[in-house]
């Protein structure tokens, strides 16, 4: 609920970023992007021998799972954050991402753990058919028990 209000507080600095020559970035919340560089190290050491193409199936309630979620959600955190930004904040801040390659990180991540056929579990995945239920098809319910 916290993540849509605080980009108004950038807002209001907006003003001041305009006269410097170099092209500009703004980093979103510091607090985030720091758990967010933290994060990015662990994955790289989980997922560093699965190459890119290749996926890795991550069991449920073990320490990777965890940590793999919690970048997933500080993920979900920082695009809620951008969501609720203006297009000029949006730029700064995407300058800032693209320095620190976290937008790269990311999609490096998101393709060493995505399944090649994300299909429901108990679905037979050898012949997809126009009733089979993927990720990609049902809403996902992530609420914590």
């Amino acid at each position: 609920r916290l993540m849509p209000e605080l980009p108004k507080f950038d807002d209001e600095d907006l003003k001041s970023y305009g006269d410097e020559e170099e092209e500009l970035a703004l980093s979103p919340p510091a607090a985030l992007m720091s758990i967010l560089a933290t994060q990015e190290l662990l994955l790289e050491n989980i997922l560093e021998c699965i190459p890119v193409g290749k996926f890795e199936v991550i069991q449920p309630l073990s320490d990777e799972f965890c940590l793999v979620l919690g970048y997933l959600l500080t993920w979900k955190l920082t695009l809620t954050f951008f969501k609720a930004a203006s297009s000029q904040l949006r730029v700064l801040y995407s300058q800032y991402l693209r320095r620190t390659k976290s937008l790269n990180k990311l999609l490096y991540h998101l393709f060493r753990l995505m399944p090649e056929n994300p299909v429901f579990p108990g679905q037979t995945s050898e012949v997809p058919n126009k009733d089979t239920k993927t990720f990609f098809t049902e809403e996902l319910r992530l609420d914590v028990k």
